[in-house]
């Protein structure tokens, strides 16, 4: 059993990741319907996608904190 946690410094840092993630997703969502350029909507589902993947990872990391563990 060697379960390892990420600490409330790392976990803040982690926050931060996950606020930034959350603003540029909203922002590209937002915006997304104002681009006409083919080319350029193409690039931002993608970058869409991709900050999807990128928040569930690091919400999976945040379940591994100390605070997840501490608040259950």
């Amino acid at each position: 059993m060697n379960e390892q946690f990420i600490t409330p410094h790392e976990t803040l840092q982690l926050h931060e990741l996950l606020t930034l993630k959350n603003l540029s997703l909203t922002k590209a969502i937002t915006m997304s319907p104002l681009v006409e350029d083919n080319e350029l909507k193409s690039i931002m589902k993608e970058s869409v996608s991709a900050e999807q993947i990128q928040i569930g990872e690091l919400r999976a990391y945040m379940e591994q904190s100390y605070v997840a563990k501490y608040n259950q």
